[in-house]
């Protein structure tokens, strides 16, 4: 891992599809088909995380090294129907040893959708899939 710069940012767009609203993401949820085709929180933050990986790629050694969410802190503000295009924006605004803090914001053309924070933990993906394993082979022992 490089040094991460204080204001490293990225954007992403992403065009919502039917598939990715609420009543689609879960359909073993019955409630979740009752709900209305808007564009699914769950992945609106897994979008502004998306955005937050992005800006710091260039700082580590991609792809062994990469970085995982371990806080979330982001409102929903507005629905987004299909078809319309989210633009997501983060910028890093914190530096902490391998924690990462970001801004991130999302808006689809109409409204702004979110804002928040958001906080990464760069890692070694050998060294934490390792542990994975063990986890689950431990748990396949109980």
């Amino acid at each position: 891992m490089k040094d991460i710069p204080l204001g490293a940012r990225a954007e992403l767009h992403y065009t919502v599809t039917r598939d990715k609203t609420v009543p689609f993401i879960y359909e073993e949820f019955e409630e979740f088909g009752q709900m209305p085709e808007v564009f699914a929180t769950g992945l609106m933050v897994s979008m502004l995380e998306a955005c937050c990986q992005k800006a710091i790629i260039p700082f580590l050694d991609w792809p062994r090294e990469g970085s995982l969410g371990t806080h979330v802190d982001f409102s929903h503000l507005a629905a987004t129907p299909p078809g319309l295009t989210i633009h997501v924006r983060a910028e890093v605004i914190a530096v902490d040893g391998r924690k990462v803090s970001f801004r991130a914001e999302a808006h689809d053309g109409v409204d702004k959708i979110s804002e928040g924070t958001h906080q990464r933990v760069v890692v070694d993906y050998d060294k934490f899939n390792a542990k994975v394993a063990q986890k689950a082979a431990r748990a396949a022992a109980a």
